[in-house]
């Protein structure tokens, strides 16, 4: 530990050191600038972990709402709830424990569907969301610019 010795004539004075006013940022950028890279290769993967090839259109993007129920149907024609997969003929009892912890009113549901899938097939899933009592269905797609 040092200590300071004072100088001159036997007279001490205390000495007054300045408010430090500078604040080293680097460190806080250093770690932003990693949180920000861990949210970019994240956040692409936080959509949907079923691979489905969408069909394209031309209509305006949906708005996000976290209350949102997933519904994909892969290319195979399996049915995945929130990224879950469902037991071939278990969707009619997956809605139904859905619908009834989803209380009174029942939250919107998108719907992912594979373009190879037969339309049939995405008609009778919607059928099943309907019966469930879900009515608001949304149909994902990707976005093109040309019209179909």
């Amino acid at each position: 530990m040092a200590m300071s010795v004072p100088s001159g004539g036997g007279r001490s004075r205390r000495s007054r050191r300045a408010p430090m006013a500078e604040i080293n940022v680097t460190p806080f950028v250093d770690v932003m600038l990693v949180l920000l890279i861990i949210f970019m290769v994240t956040a692409p993967l936080l959509t949907s972990a079923v691979p489905v090839n969408l069909p394209d259109s031309a209509a305006a993007p949906l708005d996000q709402d976290p209350a949102q129920i997933s519904v994909v149907i892969d290319e195979q024609g399996f049915i995945y709830l929130d990224d879950q997969l469902i037991e071939v003929g278990g969707f009619p009892q997956a809605l139904e424990s859905l619908a009834a912890g989803s209380g009174a009113e029942a939250p919107l549901v998108t719907l992912r569907a594979d373009r190879a899938l037969d339309y049939g097939r995405v008609i009778a899933v919607m059928g099943e969301l309907n019966r469930a009592g879900f009515r608001s269905i949304s149909l994902v797609t990707t976005g093109s610019q040309e019209a179909p």
